[in-house]
This record gives C-alpha cells, sequence and structure tokens, in this order.
C-alpha cells in the first residue's frame, strides 16, 4: 500500500502533516490488529519528539504512541475515544492529535513516504 506523501513518518510508525495533524501508519495499524481503545493527551499538552504522548490498545497489546515532533496539542480527535476502529478502517485519514509544531525543523529528520515504505519492507525482512 503506498503511503500518502503529504506527510513525515517515524520509525515508530506515526505519521505527522506539515500542519501538526499526528495519527498512526496503515503498517501500525495491521501490526495491532483490531484497535480497542485509543488514550490521548488534553488540549494545552505539551509533547516532545521522541517521547510517548498516548497509546493505543488492541486485542493485541498495548502500544505506546511516540510524538514525531515537539509542539502543544490544540486539537483532539474525540471521535476515537467512542470509534477507536476508525484507526483501522483509514488509519491515515483517522488523525488522533494536531500540535503546534515548536520547532519545523525537527521535520527534516522524519522519514519520507518512499523512505518509510522502504524502511517497513526491511524491517518485514522483505
Amino acid at each position: 500500500m503506498p503511503y500518502p506523501t503529504d506527510r513525515k513518518y517515524t520509525k515508530e510508525h506515526e505519521w505527522i502533516t506539515a500542519d501538526g495533524t499526528i495519527g498512526i501508519t496503515n503498517h501500525a495499524q495491521d501490526s495491532l490488529g483490531d484497535i480497542v481503545f485509543v488514550e490521548l493527551p488534553k488540549v494545552g499538552t505539551e509533547i516532545t519528539a521522541g517521547k510517548t504522548f498516548g497509546t493505543v490498545e488492541s486485542v493485541k497489546a498495548v502500544s505506546d504512541l511516540f510524538a514525531p515532533v515537539s509542539g502543544t496539542v490544540t486539537g483532539v480527535n474525540e471521535s476515537l475515544a467512542t470509534a477507536p476502529e476508525q484507526v483501522n478502517k483509514d488509519a491515515h485519514g483517522a488523525w488522533m492529535v494536531k500540535i503546534r509544531v515548536k520547532d519545523p525543523s525537527e521535520m527534516n529528520a522524519l522519514l519520507s513516504a518512499p523512505d518509510y515504505d522502504k524502511f517497513v519492507s526491511e524491517e518485514a525482512g522483505h
């Protein structure tokens, strides 16, 4: 599955758009299986690049969400509280949080869509 090229990716399988919208990749939701709960920070929370900012719980496991860049949470996708399966249906459409990015240059350290696709293939041993 091609990854959208309008965003950057982390090796922990999160994506972020230029406007600071964050979610998890299709690869991540596929690995997790049926998502049953998403725990996200409140608006106003400061998140730090590389640190956890929430969790995704599936029938298989609980996974931490890692911040792709640092910033302040400006929005939370409240619909995931009652319908976490949206992430399984459309991982690249079901955003989790929106942040005001503190330092846009942090985006430069993230993977492009082709680089992420290559990373996932290598991780899977293909």
